[in-house]
């Protein structure tokens, strides 16, 4: 309502309400159930009973009045009314009536006076109804805009009675345009008859109204006739750019897409970037024909009618170029992909040509992948801008949209390192398709990172190429919203949506979308509605599934053809000119593609998209096979426990628990011991101490799942103040990140991933809240973190923190799936390694797809840490951390184990009494992690220490085959037994049985000593849970459990 009336005060004539106070402006005043609003139109001066003795009795007249017209006399009545009809200074009044003839002509004059007070609230209505119009064009315009370049089913704006324009009805085919919802808004003038939803119609096309300052269409005019103004919105909103904006609750934003839209002439080229813009879709058309021509029956997921991707991508960087962006990082599905790295990237076309060689051998270790998933990172001139631009397209799989959240952890990681803070020297640009950008869910997941203190990259622009069709499925079938891009509706990003056909319309979107970006540093989408000349692929034949839209693509004419008629048209360029600049770039394809002949060795490592600069030798081999001790001196192990231990702050209230916490700590540290937290915290603060950035992520670690980690400490007294002690260790430490992600583990797992592609030296780590979630992430840890090296010859340091332990939590807070990581190493079961090979440990660690450990001490958790750094490469880390070990008693290390010359332990040997007497063993127990504590306390309770042996197996990936012939070979009495409190088709068992069969040549057998298979994790029922316990507990210790089966 307060709009709308400040809308009729504007609307209004000039009143004395403009130069005179309300007579009550400074009385309070008196209860009632509307809002008094004074439109005195006389100067007071001018009506002669007017005065100040007087106001007062005014004021009382004039509330009743309001309240009932016919409660006051009928001269009040007329004067009232005549004051807010804007009568003249001195005319409102009018004297009582005589029989005269003058003052029947008087009584008339007054009449007149009321009757003009309905016209003056038709004035306001009309200017009202524009002002709703005009909205209604910003809101819902995009709706008929003609967007599709197949013209199937888009408005038809061609006889007017206005401008005239009609609304066509949907195609009879049934094939839909780019926006789902079919119905034209019914308060969009499409025709005449639509004006009588805003109470106006034809007569008043010509009546001139007052533009609102939420518009700009007027240009330097502040009013328009209603036929220009509607005329002006429908160039504005309803041609080939539809822009969805007004849903953004931020004024200052959308009066910026207001102007950047609506202002007259706004979208204009010159000749010179016409021109530019034709070279551009001739490579980007050529680039495809030639492939076509050379290899017609490849697999390339062409860009055919999408050509218009290559200069709108060009346009986006050379305007962040201009606008001081420097990196830009880049993610994409394969549609498209050798085009944009053959004409953004700048990849060498013979490079490109060679990989459709069947017969070119791999030079690099690892499998590879397809051409169309490769990446590439490339340093060169913006001839547009002249400055250097770094451009790194990130690889990815065919999970498509996976590599978003990559793509995101990777800018943010350059931002980082380049200290830019604010995202004004790089950037990112996600390029997505229409069927995937509407169905998968880790676009969403990536969105709300979008905005995040930890997570924020400050503004990607989004690119669908909106082909219309998803694979074989019809938009019909693959989303219920209107466009394929209403998700990003939920973090306020704009969307421009633009027919791909107009060339110069997709170029200043792009311009606008940059500029966004670059003004605001949020996200924006751009969605190129497009259609795909081809089937899925080249060799898919589309007419089986979409018959009717492919009759049309045949006919379509291509982009290149149109824009080039049209420049030639202008006078822009001659026919000459156009034929001269495709000879020129069919000249450069197969000059590449004779150069490509002569490739017969296929470089991997020349498609890297993430190279890491003096961290290997020039040919891309480790500076050394070795690893120093991960040990350190004691002050520094006593100097990080007494920071942990305390709050470096002054005047910091902490919680009285944790200040019980803190005080455990520093018992800890002056007995020279650690527990698992103070490990995690030793082995970080020392890597922030050498330089190395510590990045923790995910779901609570700040605190830490289980109550243990408390790395931000909260004020209890002050809101919002908090302090991290790890970044209060040294003068001139590496900055420590931990960060509480958002509840998400696909995006924050990818991200994360991203993050530590950029840079070996720095320890990124995901925690997962239980390990039973990684499931959640399955598709980065499946595609990229497993096989990442093999498919791009790309390592990667990342650490997964996975909290994994039977402890009648039930089915969903028990397991990691440690089967499941195990499946996926790369190492062979059957094969015995060279165990005399020099430095054996660190060539296992070389030749691994990742390493998997489960460590059942605070101090081997520290070394594993330290060593994920001080190894000379690099390879994800899955560690299966654990939960009551976190607090048990037993679970300690002595600072003695961390100091100077200690190493990581692969594998823990008994040295109990078991040890001392080895002869006498009878039963060799191999386990790993927490179980361990339970065989101790059982072998205890039975007091069989000196027959039973137990040996802990902490890393199981690489398997220490070297370490554990020792075990068996020193065991020479002993039955060999693997113990886990897993069911026997899950956990270690399948992974580690055939490796120590192997181990020990098959001499004997590997029994089994565990819990039964079973569908389920673990059972939900605690009684259950210590039976299964203690069956297997009995099993393990039973020297004749296993003989029935000898």
């Amino acid at each position: 309502m307060f709009h709308l009336r400040t809308c009729a005060a504007k609307l209004r004539p000039l009143t004395a309400s403009q130069t005179v106070k309300t007579l009550s402006q400074n009385k309070p005043a008196a209860i009632r159930t509307f809002q008094q609003i004074r439109c005195y139109s006389a100067p007071v001066a001018a009506e002669p009973f007017l005065s100040g003795t007087s106001s007062n009795y005014v004021e009382e007249m004039y509330c009743a009045w309001l309240e009932n017209p016919k409660s006051v006399h009928k001269s009040w009545d007329i004067f009232f009314r005549n004051t807010n009809a804007g009568a003249p200074p001195g005319t409102a009044y009018q004297s009582p009536l005589s029989l005269s003839r003058s003052s029947l002509a008087t009584m008339a004059h007054a009449q007149s006076l009321v009757e003009a007070q309905p016209n003056v609230d038709k004035l306001v209505e009309d200017h009202l109804a524009v002002q709703s119009l005009i909205r209604a064009y910003q809101v819902r315009g995009h709706h008929i805009a003609k967007l599709d370049p197949l013209g199937i089913s888009c408005v038809n704006f061609d006889d007017a009675p206005i401008r005239g324009h009609h609304v066509a009805q949907l195609d009879p085919l049934g094939i839909l345009d780019a926006d789902l919802d079919s119905s034209v808004p019914a308060d969009i003038i499409s025709s005449t008859d639509k004006l009588g939803f805003y109470g106006l119609d034809e007569s008043d096309l010509d009546k001139v109204f007052h533009l609102p300052t939420t518009t700009f269409i007027g240009g330097q005019e502040s009013a328009l006739p209603l036929r220009e103004i509607i005329r002006r919105l429908e160039m504005a909103y309803c041609q080939h750019i539809g822009v969805e904006f007004m849903f953004i609750n931020d004024l200052e934003q959308c009066q910026w897409i207001r102007q950047k839209f609506e202002t007259p002439g706004i979208m204009q080229f010159t000749n010179e970037e016409k021109r530019t813009l034709l070279a551009r879709l001739v490579r980007s058309t050529r680039f495809e024909e030639f492939l076509q021509r050379k290899w017609s029956s490849e697999k390339r997921f062409g860009l055919e009618g999408c050509e218009v991707l290559i200069p709108a991508l060009k346009t986006i960087i050379d305007k962040s170029s201009e606008n001081g962006i420097d990196y830009v990082i880049m993610g994409m599905p394969h549609r498209g992909r050798l085009n944009v790295l053959a004409n953004v990237i700048r990849k060498e076309l013979e490079q490109i040509f060679c990989q459709f060689d069947s017969k070119l051998e791999a030079a690099d270790e690892g499998s590879g992948d397809m051409k169309y998933h490769l990446g590439m990172y490339h340093r060169r001139i913006n001839r547009v801008t002249d400055r250097n631009i770094t451009l790194s397209l990130v690889a990815n799989p065919s999970h498509l949209e996976a590599a978003d959240p990559v793509v995101m952890g990777k800018t943010k990681a350059e931002q980082f390192y380049c200290g830019d803070t604010e995202g004004k020297k790089v950037m990112s640009i996600l390029l997505h398709g229409d069927a995937a950008f509407a169905g998968q869910g880790i676009v969403y997941e990536t969105f709300h990172l979008s905005d995040l203190p930890s997570y924020t990259t400050h503004g990607t622009v989004h690119v669908v190429v909106n082909n219309q069709i998803g694979f074989t499925t019809d938009p019909r079938m693959a989303r219920s919203s209107p466009y394929p891009t209403d998700v990003a509706r939920v973090v306020n990003a704009p969307i421009f949506h633009v027919n791909s056909d107009d060339p110069e319309a997709v170029m200043y979107v792009c311009k606008v979308a940059a500029e966004w970006r670059s003004t605001f540093h949020k996200d924006v989408v751009v969605d190129l509605v497009c259609y795909r000349r081809n089937g899925h692929n080249e060799m898919d034949e589309p007419m089986f599934t979409q018959p009717l839209m492919y009759k049309q693509i045949r006919k379509q004419k291509p982009v290149l053809q149109k824009y080039a008629e049209l420049l030639v048209s202008q006078g822009v360029v001659n026919q000459p000119e156009y034929e001269e600049e495709i000879s020129k770039y069919d000249k450069i394809c197969e000059e590449a593609f004779t150069r490509s002949k002569d490739e017969k060795i296929l470089h991997i490592k020349h498609w890297l998209d993430s190279p890491w600069p003096g961290f290997f030798t020039l040919d891309g081999q480790p500076r050394s096979m070795s690893c120093p001790s991960t040990g350190l001196e004691e002050d520094v192990l006593a100097h990080i426990g007494n920071v942990a231990s305390s709050v470096p702050v002054e005047n910091f209230t902490i919680h009285g628990g944790l200040s019980r916490i803190l005080k455990t700590r520093k018992e800890l540290v002056t007995n020279r011991t650690v527990d698992w937290a103070l490990a995690e915290y030793m082995a970080f603060g020392s890597l922030l101490k050498e330089g190395i950035h510590v990045r923790l992520s995910g779901q609570d670690v700040e605190r830490g799942t289980f109550s243990h980690r408390h790395h931000v400490l909260h004020d209890q007294n002050v809101d919002k103040r908090t302090c991290i002690p790890m970044n209060h260790l040294w003068p001139n430490q590496a900055p420590y990140t931990v960060c509480n992600s958002s509840l998400s583990e696909y995006g924050v797992l990818g991200f994360e991933l991203g993050f530590a592609m950029a840079s070996p030296n720095a320890l990124v780590l995901w925690e997962a809240q239980f390990g039973d979630f990684n499931n959640m992430a399955q598709c980065i840890i499946d595609q990229f973190i497993c096989p990442g090296q093999a498919k791009w010859v790309r390592q990667n340091g990342i650490v997964l923190l996975l909290p994994h332990g039977m402890e009648g939590m039930g089915p969903e807070h028990s397991s990691a799936r440690p089967e499941r990581f195990l499946q996926m190493c790369n190492d062979d079961p059957d094969v015995l390694p060279d165990l005399q090979e020099d430095n054996f440990d660190i060539n296992q660690l070389y030749d691994c797809n990742w390493i998997v450990v489960n460590c059942s001490t605070p101090g081997n958790f520290f070394h594993v840490l330290r060593r994920q750094i001080l190894l000379p490469f690099r390879k994800p880390l899955i560690v299966f951390t654990p939960k009551s070990l976190l607090r048990h008693p037993e679970a300690r290390t002595s600072f003695d184990e961390m100091l100077p010359g200690t190493h990581f332990q692969r594998v823990i040997p008994e040295d109990g009494p078991a040890a001392q007497n080895p002869n006498n063993v009878k039963r060799l127990l191999f386990c790993t992690g927490k179980v361990y504590y339970d065989l101790t306390r059982e072998r205890k309770a039975r007091d069989m220490a000196e027959q039973v042996a137990i040996t802990r197996i902490e890393q199981l990936s690489p398997f220490p085959f070297d370490l554990l012939l020792k075990e068996a070979q020193k065991y020479p009495n002993a039955e060999l037994a693997w113990c886990q409190e897993e069911h026997k088709n899950q956990g270690y068992y399948d992974y580690v049985k055939p490796r120590l069969r192997t181990t020990i040549d098959r001499a004997k057998p590997v029994w089994y000593a565990g819990r039964d298979p079973a569908a389920a994790p673990a059972t939900g029922n605690k009684k259950t849970h210590l039976t299964e316990l203690q069956r297997f507990l009995d099993t393990a210790f039973d020297l004749d459990a296993f003989k029935k089966f000898s």
